[in-house]
């Protein structure tokens, strides 16, 4: 009986790594190592999943999202500012979002906000990332079950 177990855990991670190196739409390279699961879920689009999901749901600024992304992520993300403005500024150039200065008249936050662009790219997005983040999720739990048992 164990061996059956140990048979799909395998057959689990092995789709979890191929499907994190499929949803990689920006060209990036593999994995690192270290990452859970051999995904850098910074490059597998992830990051750009959770940025615009939550400026979808209000307008934020750069330093807000590092706060939002590391409380849902309960820290396993930590996205730091030398990721984050380069890619406010990527997406914000290619029209996915739209910035202004919270005081126009000097430069203070600035407050992004998504565009039609942008709710494109994220319905897209959850379609193409939701299996990989649920192939994730079942390897995990069956990792869990092999190691510790039924819960």
């Amino acid at each position: 009986m164990a061996e059956r177990q140990r048979k799909p855990v395998a057959q689990a991670a092995a789709e979890a790594t191929r499907a994190a190196r499929v949803a990689k739409p920006r060209g990036q390279g593999a994995a690192r190592g270290g990452e859970p699961l051999g995904v850098d879920l910074r490059r597998a689009d992830v990051l750009i999943l959770l940025v615009l999901h939550l400026i979808e749901a209000e307008p934020a600024y750069g330093n807000r999202l590092i706060e939002q992304i590391g409380a849902i992520t309960e820290g396993a993300m930590a996205v730091n500012p030398n990721t984050i403005y380069p890619l406010l500024r990527e997406l914000e150039g290619a029209g996915r979002i739209e910035g202004s200065w919270e005081h126009p008249d000097r430069r203070t936050r600035r407050f992004y906000e998504i565009t039609k662009s942008g709710r494109a790219d994220l319905k897209r997005l959850r379609g193409e990332l939701g299996p990989v983040l649920q192939r994730m999720s079942r390897t995990i739990e069956l990792i869990k079950r092999e190691v510790y048992g039924p819960t």
